[in-house]
């Protein structure tokens, strides 16, 4: 044995020793079995050490004694004997018997020293590789019963920290395939990559099978940060052996393999973690010893830097690379580093890939460009290395020479960014980051570069143009900055400003990340004072009252330009008008002083001009459009007038809302009082629709559906309708007394209702609920309670006369609105979907539609709780549920449904709701289950951020009104169990119309 040993070089000598060593095996197999003492287990075991370091802690006489007459084998001959025992099958099926026999049975016996040197040595002094294939299969392999599996695998974990966390047993692995990868000539056979992805495989899962109360060093966090550690030593120390051309051996392989299965248990943050502070720290080297640019030949001749410019190479996997590449950026981005260092690491990392391979390429270009989102200096990064292809600091000297990459990479950017698909279908914070890329690349680009890009010019006016026309303000002032830099390319002396608030330097960030919801919730901003009454919108509007905006197209200039039209900011309130001093009057001659000096000719034209006292009279001059001051003192006096209410008023209000809607502000009023001017027609129009709602609606509604009007007209009848609505719905209270005594008794207590026990002359429980909405989220229920005797509290006795006379009176509102909302709203619902000439709400004119069902909600919310709104919800329901309405292209029309959904939501009475489930009518029932099921949908999959938002308020809303209809059902099952008088015979009485049953 001792010449087979010695000789064993060949395939046949190896084959007899692998035989020899499993005999072996088999005799220790055996002893094991037979042994009665742990004395006798430790000596067949003792053959792979040197027997006195075992002798000494058996205290067997006949034992000891067997060990010490052993004769060990030489070095050589041991060397070989190991090969043959770990590479061939003796060691697995020693390790079966190790891990489980000896591990269940007689490891807790061992004394320390023998654990160490006789139990612990067979996975210690082996191949880490092999020591991974015995112990991570057996973590999952169940012992005899639940004691045996618990030790079984607290011994495994024990050994796997033994192994591969104190020993580094990673780190061997990486210079163990770097040897193996000598000895067949740096040739990556089809076996050997198997067989590295399979140990990289179990190496990676070790955290996943562990138990539950395992050591923290084995959780993945932590066990990962340590091969991770461990795995980048070890390939750099393989870097320096190898030759820089050299292609990565098995080594760098193991890496990559291992890197790419860490990534996919979702852990590739640990291991961008512990790259960062290493290629850092390479970086730095070489920009400190380099006073001059960073020249790319220094970095390949540096031994150090072999194994980074080959990292990516070595990760097979693109969707870890992209993982890896991802985390990498942001986690750059929480540092404080600067752009010429993230320049060159990336450069690192990915140049290699990036020149030769079309996967690195796409992945910067295309993914990370138009699909991904990360922070603006993320950004920055990108394009300065996918697309200008230079460090930050040699920008001056390759402003000159851009490559071919960066006008493709240009033109591809812009054809995607104008689309008005990707307006409708992408976030805000897409587009938004494709805007900011837009705009990077703009800046470094000349108008010769600019004409020379293909459909470059046409594109960005097109992706301009269809962003002025969105009636939300962000996407606007994406367009504004993209115009700005724009006309700088083109003309650098004369930039175009489209918004006042469009500054230089352009904050490219549009304040999506530290503001994330400043878009409006329906587009539109409540009056504060009526916010406790509706439902609360707290974000600034793009069609927002206080601030209208124009747009303009100059078709011969291929341009887009806006003009704002700032409202007042107060809101307008109705007000009478007996001693209302009017600003629109204050130059008359009533209120000059010069009326109270001595007679003088001079103010003889000013005493002569005409005052306006009939209604047709205004009309007749609104219609007079060469006639600037007659028309504008027609405005003056046209609200006052109105206000009135004279007799005429009826016969007149439709040729006055002809006249007012068709009047043009902006060409009577002088430059710079267009925004006075618009606000007296609207003030006049709201009077008219409030002081003769019928006659003026049947007028303005026929006005919005025809071709003789423009945009701008359609909305300015929407917005008048809206504000005549919320005036009408003006709350008054008026105090009355109340009858004293119940009309009806309380038969039994509802449930949710505190109990009626207290102390003698409690009063009555009385629901309060919070301000806000008409349906509280929470319900609380107050009582009076007697005072105690002998207790006193301060104040004046007429406090105690003036809280009893409360008791007996009552708040009633007088909300002239419900009878005028059929009107308002039924003609408005008729045609909405009819295109013909001039009128197409449905796709070009989205922002009239938008606001008409705005318009439509507010209707709703001014009549809620009253019977009207249970009549005209059924029609808003099948106006909203349509699929061009519900599943419109536009975000603007989508957020107008879902307020127009939740103004419905809140408007219902509980007990007609509850009333309809009982009679069976589908048209509430059906339209409040898809209320419910599409918000649900709009909040997982809408791409728009803020109508997810508000999808979710939506559903909150519906879920308060189901359990304040569930509590009105119960009431009502409880008044009619108890109130059924009729004899049984007739109890199969059923009402007409109705399911009910008596």
């Amino acid at each position: 044995m001792e010449k087979e040993a010695k000789a064993g070089g060949s395939g046949r000598e190896r084959e007899e020793l692998e035989t020899l060593t499993i005999t072996k095996v088999a005799e220790v197999s055996a002893a094991i079995d037979g042994a009665k003492h742990v004395d006798e287990v430790i000596r067949a075991l003792h053959f792979p050490v040197d027997s006195p370091l075992v002798a000494g802690v058996i205290l067997d006489e006949r034992s000891r004694n067997q060990i010490l007459s052993v004769v060990l084998p030489k070095d050589g001959e041991r060397n070989c004997w190991k090969n043959a025992f770990y590479r061939g099958s003796a060691f697995p099926a020693l390790s079966r018997i190790l891990l489980y026999n000896v591990a269940s049975k007689w490891l807790a016996d061992f004394p320390k020293l023998a654990r160490k040197q006789v139990y612990d040595s067979f996975f210690v002094e082996g191949p880490t590789t092999e020591i991974v294939q015995a112990l991570v299969p057996s973590l999952k392999q169940k012992g005899s019963t639940k004691d045996d599996f618990n030790v079984i695998c607290s011994n495994i974990e024990r050994l796997l920290m033994l192994c591969l966390l104190e020993n580094e047993g990673v780190r061997l692995m990486v210079g163990e395939f770097g040897l193996l990868d000598e000895q067949d000539n740096n040739i990556l056979k089809p076996d050997k990559v198997t067989f590295i992805s399979r140990i990289s495989q179990l190496l990676s899962s070790i955290p996943d099978k562990v138990r539950l109360r395992a050591s923290s060093a084995l959780s993945s966090h932590s066990f990962f940060r340590r091969v991770a550690n461990q795995l980048l030593t070890g390939a750099e120390e393989r870097a320096v052996q190898l030759n820089c051309n050299a292609i990565p051996d098995a080594a760098f392989l193991f890496v990559g393999e291992t890197f790419s299965h860490v990534c996919r248990r979702g852990s590739i943050d640990v291991i961008v973690a512990e790259v960062i502070p290493r290629i850092l720290s390479l970086v730095q080297s070489f920009l400190s010893s380099n006073a001059n640019l960073v020249v790319p030949d220094v970095i390949n001749s540096n031994p150090k830097s072999h194994f980074w410019l080959n990292m990516v190479e070595a990760i097979k996997d693109q969707y870890a690379v992209e993982k890896f590449s991802e985390e990498m950026l942001r986690q750059l981005a929480s540092t404080s580093i600067s752009d010429v260092e993230v320049y060159w690491i990336l450069w690192i990392l990915f140049s290699k890939n990036f020149k030769f391979g079309s996967f690195v390429r796409g992945m910067f270009v295309d993914k990370f460009l138009l699909w991904k989102v990360f922070p603006l200096c993320c950004l920055r990064w990108i394009l300065q290395f996918a697309v200008f292809e230079c460090p930050p600091n040699s920008d001056a000297q390759m402003e000159g020479r851009k490559t071919p990459h960066f006008l493709n990479s240009l033109q591809l950017l812009i054809s995607i960014w104008s689309r008005r698909e990707f307006v409708q279908s992408s976030s805000m914070e897409q587009q938004a980051y494709l805007t900011a890329a837009v705009g990077l690349c703009l800046e470094r680009i000349s108008k010769e570069e600019l004409d020379a890009t293909k459909d470059a010019l046409s594109n960005i006016l097109q992706g301009v143009s269809c962003r002025l026309e969105s009636p939300i303000d962000l996407v606007r002032r994406m367009a504004s900055s993209i115009a700005l830099v724009f006309s700088k390319v083109v003309d650098p002396k004369n930039p175009l400003y489209l918004d006042d608030n469009c500054c230089e330097p352009v904050d490219w960030e549009f304040g999506m990340l530290p503001q994330r919801k400043q878009i409006a919730a329906a587009s539109h901003n409540e009056d504060e004072n009526k916010s406790k009454l509706f439902l609360r919108e707290d974000r600034k509007s793009a069609s927002d009252e206080k601030k209208q905006r124009v747009i303009k197209h100059k078709s011969a200039e291929n341009n887009a330009l806006i003009q704002e039209l700032a409202d007042p900011d107060e809101n307008r309130n109705p007000v009478e008008v007996n001693g209302e001093h009017f600003s629109g009057e204050e130059d008359d001659d009533d209120s000059s002083d010069s009326s109270l000096k001595p007679y003088d000719l001079s103010d003889d034209d000013t005493d002569l001009q005409r005052k306006f006292s009939q209604l047709g009279d205004i009309a007749a001059a609104l219609r007079k459009h060469d006639d600037p001051d007659g028309v504008e003192k027609a405005l003056d006096a046209a609200e006052k007038l109105i206000r009135a209410s004279p007799d005429e008023l009826s016969h007149n209000s439709g040729d006055l809302v002809k006249a007012l809607v068709h009047v043009r502000c902006s060409d009577v009023a002088m430059e710079g009082e267009e925004d006075s001017a618009e606000e007296k027609r609207q003030k006049a129009l709201v009077a008219l629709l409030v002081t003769c709602p019928f006659e003026s609606l049947d007028v303005m509604t026929k006005m919005l559906y025809s071709s003789n009007i423009d945009v701008g007209q359609r909305i300015l009848i929407i917005d008048i309708m809206t504000e005549a609505a919320q005036e009408l719905c003006n709350t008054k209270v008026v105090k009355r007394e109340q009858k004293q005594g119940e009309l009806v008794s309380a038969v039994s207590q509802p449930w949710y209702i505190p109990s009626s026990r207290g102390p003698p002359g409690a009063g009555p429980w009385k629901e309060v609920s919070e301000p806000g909405t008409f349906l509280s989220w929470s319900h609380r229920y107050e009582r009076e309670i007697p005072s105690r005797p002998g207790q006193t509290k301060a104040g004046k006795s007429r406090k105690w006369s003036l809280g009893k006379a409360k008791d007996l009176q009552v708040e009633w509102s007088q909300n002239r609105f419900p009878l005028y909302a059929a009107a308002f709203m039924l003609p408005a619902m008729q045609g909405f979907d009819k295109r013909k000439h001039g009128v197409d709400l449905l796709n070009r004119d989205f922002i009239v539609l938008g606001k008409l069902i705005y318009m439509l909600g507010v209707c709703m919310k001014c009549m809620a709780m009253h019977p009207e709104a249970s009549a005209l919800a059924p029609a808003l329901l099948d106006m909203i549920r349509s699929r061009d309405v519900s599943n419109h292209a536009e975000a603007y029309v989508r957020r107008s449904v879902l307020f127009a959904a939740s103004c419905i939501l809140i408007a219902l009475h509980p007990t007609y709701v509850a009333s309809s489930l009982i009679e069976g009518n589908q048209e509430i029932s059906g339209g409040l289950e898809w209320i419910r099921t599409w918000a649900l949908h709009v909040s997982e999959a809408d791409p728009d951020t803020e109508c997810a938002s508000m999808a979710l308020t939506c559903l909150q809303l519906h879920a308060e009104m189901a359990l304040q209809t569930s509590r009105a059902l119960e009431a009502a099952d409880q008044f009619k169990a108890q109130t059924r008088t009729l004899p049984p015979k007739l109890d199969n009485i059923i009402i007409p119309f109705s399911s009910t049953k008596f």
